[in-house]
């Protein structure tokens, strides 16, 4: 087998997902699904890691369709009024690189809110996710620092976990710092990062740290059975599949043991006592049922929780709001919670 067919995705699966997504998703879904088909993705599950880093990722779908749009791909051009600045905060074991994201012209303080980007804890970073992370500093009208923590398999769990906890002392402390309120702090993430944020708050209770006011989990990874009823119906869906999340998950831990650990499966954990969270999934993805399962488990521990369900969109499509339109309705809801949570 040549190096340009190594990683092909299966023909028969690729045409079958392909034709379930046509009856299920939007038209504008659609045509991003399009966009990010022609720029030839490997099926991740049957990479290397290295290779698998560089495969075309959602945010490059986005900018493609934009072209074809004869739109501009400037992230400041498309939110405006949100100024983004890099800087490093404190990790686990040294500094991490981050993006701050600032509104311009809002009276200060403002509220300040950390943020995760997903990838499965082993490919992606925060300019993949920064569609997600300016969208909702424009929406909340807060600053949001996003953080690239320690990615598996070389810091394997909870190598993340430990940065993310880290990163979230290290707001606490310079909150002020950055222009931001420390009374009004919040925790946010998609996929991986939205279990980092629910993981994150436990985590911040349990070490007596200040409690965030709120948290943002985005089609969150809450648990590691991999047969949920969205697991079996979007098997093979599209940009997220079934064994693709085996492969980050088997990237990630030490030991089966590690499967059981409660900050991968959250819905295990000890929720009792977590500020109010807000929980978005999406109808055509695996992890739609570990947000159903989360919403479950807070409530039962007392928690505070809201959770939407959006029809006809693909996991990732938070950050698309560029392009999708659920994804604007998605950030507005998520910004609307943020902002009454400060506001409290």
């Amino acid at each position: 087998m040549s190096d340009d067919d190594r990683g092909q995705p299966n023909p028969i699966l690729n045409a079958i997902s392909n034709a379930v997504a046509a009856v299920r998703a939007d038209d504008d879904q659609l045509a991003l699904a399009r966009v990010h088909e022609a720029l030839g993705p490997k099926a991740i599950e049957k990479l290397e890691v290295a290779e698998a880093r560089r495969q075309p990722t959602a945010a490059d779908a986005v900018n493609h369709l934009l072209r074809e749009q004869g739109r501009p791909t400037d992230p400041a051009l498309l939110v405006p009024g949100i100024v983004s600045t890099p800087i490093s905060v404190q990790g686990a074991a040294g500094l991490l690189p981050a993006t701050l994201y600032t509104p311009q012209n809002a009276p200060g303080p403002l509220p300040v809110v950390l943020y995760f980007h997903g990838g499965g804890w082993v490919i992606a970073n925060k300019e993949v996710y920064d569609g997600g992370a300016r969208g909702l500093s424009r929406e909340a009208n807060a600053i949001v620092v996003s953080v690239d923590y320690r990615l598996a398999p070389e810091h394997r769990f909870p190598a993340a976990w430990d940065d993310a906890l880290a990163a979230y002392e290290w707001v606490c402390d310079n909150a002020a710092m950055l222009g931001g309120d420390p009374a009004r702090l919040a925790l946010a993430g998609e996929s991986a990062g939205g279990n980092l944020a629910v993981a994150t708050a436990i985590a911040a209770r349990d070490a007596g740290l200040p409690a965030p006011r709120h948290v943002l989990s985005v089609y969150p990874v809450a648990q590691t059975r991999l047969n949920t009823e969205s697991y079996l119906e979007n098997a093979i869906a599209k940009p997220l599949n079934r064994a693709m999340v085996k492969w980050f998950v088997d990237h990630l831990v030490r030991s089966e043991e590690d499967l059981a650990d409660p900050r991968l499966s959250l819905i295990d954990a000890q929720l009792k006592g977590l500020p109010p969270v807000t929980i978005i999934n999406a109808r055509i993805d695996p992890l739609r049922s570990d947000g159903a399962k989360l919403e479950d488990a807070l409530r039962d521990a007392g928690v505070p929780v809201e959770r939407r369900d959006y029809e006809g969109v693909a996991h990732e499509f938070f950050g698309a709001a560029a392009v999708l339109e659920k994804a604007r309705q998605a950030q507005a809801y998520a910004g609307e919670r943020l902002r009454t949570a400060f506001r409290l």
